[in-house]
Order: structure tokens, then C-alpha cells, then sequence
């Protein structure tokens, strides 16, 4: 796979040059790890195994390359097996549109299965879907469709690879898709309901191929912390990275989950002039900025704050939290070095932004409305921890141990087993 990604860029440019077909695979616009990597390996065994392929097999990942940052633990895994962001194509370095309108584009859906309203007209291309998901209509009578319901889409694209020659199954791709399915399935665990047997049958084909993968509890604690590594972005990436925007009758609020402790947030230098050109380059009214942490004893933490140049907007979105009683979120005032902006401790450590929305939404319409509606930005969030959104998962992902997390990032990075000698 190694020489299949890198002269991707190559292939793409060439067939565009030459006027010859390009079929694309390409996951959905959350651009989560499933997404990339079932984009990834299954255009790699279409390449290896299509017989004399016209066309080049080019993966696509549904995102700006701008925003790929914000997927860290996509570009952790990708940086850990020496996968180069810069042989990667996203979205807006090629024109499906124009490549459909020539004639000489084929797509194939992994992950997902209904392009949105902006993509309409390239449904008549989609030759192939691949998805986990429940079908929402039929497809055309010439598209070759999978939909089953497993745990994680690379397992329907390992049981794909699994049934082809062999050899096309490298160390590369086995590596990936075993990650993935990893965190995914929350470490196969059967309390998370997620997991299904026909991924926990591809995980162990997986390892059994390939005996010198590291142990899934130290793939998917690893992964899980680089979930939550926010360490390398900027405060707007950092902003962007989770963000729902609710919208009133003139005002428009965002409201970005913030994955670490409010106090280090805001000692991030030059912090107000960047939530100040945040709101004022989308024209939000204000920020609430709710954080989760996790303590010594991987216990979560919430905190939030209150931003907002204008003292009326900040003061009704204050008070409708510390008045909030469904849920009461048992708000504690922090010290502010900035007027404009109000910090609280969150004692109700329960009350994920799934809840807290509502009141928001209600402060926004005032007295007797609910307020505007919710919207998802462009591009959709990375899929969290469902600590941060209370998903069934809730209650069944492992903690996180940082110094436990460290260790089994630092042997993954040096290819080395868990428990085996440094």
C-alpha cells in the first residue's frame, strides 16, 4: 500500500491530463478514521485486483486538506505508520463535478451512502456503496451495494480484501484496519453494543496474519487519547474541532466542546483577540466553550465559559445557565481576568452539551420560544467520545490512564509489542 498512496497525487494528475477515467472511493464529510481508511484500503485492492484497469483508483477524503488537522486521531495513526498527509488527496483538490460533466469519473461510497444535496448531480457516477448503515432507498440497478450492519465499515472492507488473491493483504493495510475496527468497536467490548461477531472475526484474521500487531487494548487506548490531543492545534482549530452553532431570531451562538481543562484553555496566549476574530469571521454573537477533562482517577471534568463583546448577550446566556434546571448543572463562578467573558466549574459532570443545548436554544429565543435551530458546521464534527455526547457508549469506554497511554503510544511508535522490553 505504501507505493499506492504515494503516487496517488501522480496517478490523479496524469488520467486528469490524458483524459482518461478516474474512479474515485471516498468516504462520508465527517472524514472520521473509518472513513479514511476504509477510502483508503479498499481503492488500494481495487487497484491490486481490477483486471486491466482503465482507470486510476484514487482515494479522496471527504475534507479540506485545511481541516485535517482537526482529525488527530486519523493523523496519528497515519503519522505512526509513516503515511505522508502530503500523498493524500482531499476534497477540494479535485473536481468530481468537472470529471463527472467530462465522463470520465466512476465513484464509490464507503461509510456512508446518500451524498448530500451539494453533491446531487454526481449520484449518476456512484458505481459502487459500501456502508454499515441501513439503506435510506434503492440504488441504481447497475451499483454494487453492501450494507450490513457491523460495528465499523473496514470490517465489511477487511472481509472484502479477505475474500481477494492472496498477498494483497499487507502489513500497512492490516495495520490500519485493525486500528480502526479497534476503536470503532471500543476495544470489542460486547457493553459498548457496538461490536458485532463479524468484527471481532476480521480482528482476529487480522492478528493471526500478522502476529506482530500490537494488542488492541494498546491500539485502542492510544487512539483514543489522540481523540482527545488537542496539544498541536490552534485555539480556532481547537474551536472548529467540535462546534454546533444555534441560531436565534437575530444572534447566532457557537458552542465548541473543548477537550481539555478550562484553566490550561485559557492561558493559551493571545486567547481573547482569537475568540474575538473567531465570532467576528462568522459572524457568531458569542461562544460558550464547554471543556472536558479527566482527572488522576480518570473521573471527567467539566468546566465552560461565557464569551461575548456584547454584556447583554453574555449576561441572558449566563444566567439561563446558572438558573438551568433541567438539567441543574451546578455552575460554580471561576476567577476571569476578562470582563467579557464569564468561566464557570461544571459540578454536574453528567451534563453533556447534548443537554445543555436546549437551554441555550431556549435563551437565545427568549421568554416562550425555543429558540432557533441547531445547525452542523462545515465540516461536520470528528465522531467523539461518547462522554462528551452521551451515545449509547456512555457508560462503557474504558478510561484513559495517561501514563498507561504514553507508554503503549511510545512501543506502537517503536513497532514493539506491548510488555516487551524498551
Amino acid at each position: 500500500m505504501e507505493r499506492f498512496v504515494e503516487g496517488n497525487r501522480a496517478a490523479l494528475q496524469d488520467h486528469v491530463r490524458r483524459h482518461r477515467e478516474i474512479h474515485v472511493v471516498m468516504g462520508n464529510e465527517a472524514c472520521d478514521l473509518d472513513s479514511t481508511v476504509s477510502a483508503l484500503a479498499l481503492a488500494y485492492f481495487l487497484a491490486k485486483t481490477t483486471p486491466a484497469p482503465k482507470a486510476a483508483f484514487v482515494p479522496v477524503l471527504n475534507i479540506p486538506r485545511a481541516d485535517f488537522a482537526l482529525r488527530t486521531e486519523t493523523t496519528f495513526l497515519l503519522r505512526e505508520q509513516g503515511v505522508p498527509a502530503a500523498s493524500l488527496v482531499f476534497r477540494d483538490e479535485i473536481d468530481l463535478g468537472g470529471l463527472h460533466r467530462a465522463g470520465l469519473l466512476s465513484l464509490t461510497l464507503v461509510d456512508h451512502h446518500v451524498l448530500p444535496g451539494a453533491d446531487a448531480a454526481l449520484e449518476e457516477a456512484v458505481v459502487e456503496v459500501l456502508d454499515h448503515r441501513p439503506l435510506e432507498g434503492d440504488r441504481a440497478p447497475g451499483c454494487r451495494v453492501t450494507a450490513e450492519p457491523v460495528g465499523s465499515c473496514a470490517t465489511l472492507v477487511t472481509e472484502r480484501i479477505a475474500q481477494g488473491p492472496p498477498g494483497v493483504l499487507d502489513r500497512l493495510t492490516a495495520t490500519l484496519l485493525h486500528g480502526t475496527i479497534v476503536l470503532d468497536c471500543v476495544n470489542l467490548s460486547p457493553a459498548a453494543g457496538k461490536v458485532t461477531p463479524r468484527d471481532v472475526a476480521c480482528v482476529s484474521l487480522l492478528e493471526a496474519r500478522f502476529p506482530e500487531l500490537p494488542a488492541r487494548d494498546a491500539v485502542f487506548r492510544a487512539l483514543q487519547a489522540a481523540k482527545f490531543d488537542v496539544s498541536g492545534l490552534t485555539t480556532e482549530q481547537m474551536l472548529r474541532k467540535d462546534l454546533k452553532v444555534l441560531s436565534g431570531d437575530e444572534l447566532v451562538l457557537a458552542v465548541s466542546a473543548i477537550y481539555v481543562d478550562l484553566e490550561t484553555f485559557l492561558r493559551r496566549p493571545g486567547l481573547l483577540q482569537d475568540l474575538d476574530a473567531f465570532c467576528k469571521a462568522r459572524g457568531y454573537a458569542g461562544l460558550v466553550a464547554m471543556t472536558i477533562s479527566f482527572n488522576e482517577q480518570n473521573e471527567p471534568s467539566r468546566q465552560l465559559a461565557v464569551y461575548s463583546q456584547q454584556e447583554t448577550l453574555r449576561s441572558a446566556v449566563c444566567r439561563a445557565l446558572e438558573e438551568a434546571t433541567a438539567p441543574s448543572l451546578h455552575l460554580r463562578p471561576l476567577p476571569s481576568a476578562w470582563s467579557c467573558l464569564s468561566a464557570y466549574t461544571q459540578g454536574n459532570a453528567l451534563a453533556s452539551r447534548k443537554k445543555v443545548l436546549p437551554v441555550l436554544r431556549a435563551a437565545l429565543g427568549g421568554p416562550g420560544t425555543a429558540g432557533g435551530p441547531e445547525e452542523e458546521v462545515v465540516p461536520p464534527p470528528t465522531p467523539m467520545n461518547s462522554l462528551v455526547e452521551e451515545c449509547p457508549l456512555a457508560q462503557a469506554v474504558p478510561p484513559l490512564c495517561p501514563q498507561d497511554v504514553l507508554e503503549r503510544v511510545s512501543r506502537i511508535a517503536a513497532g514493539q509489542p506491548p510488555g516487551s522490553p524498551k
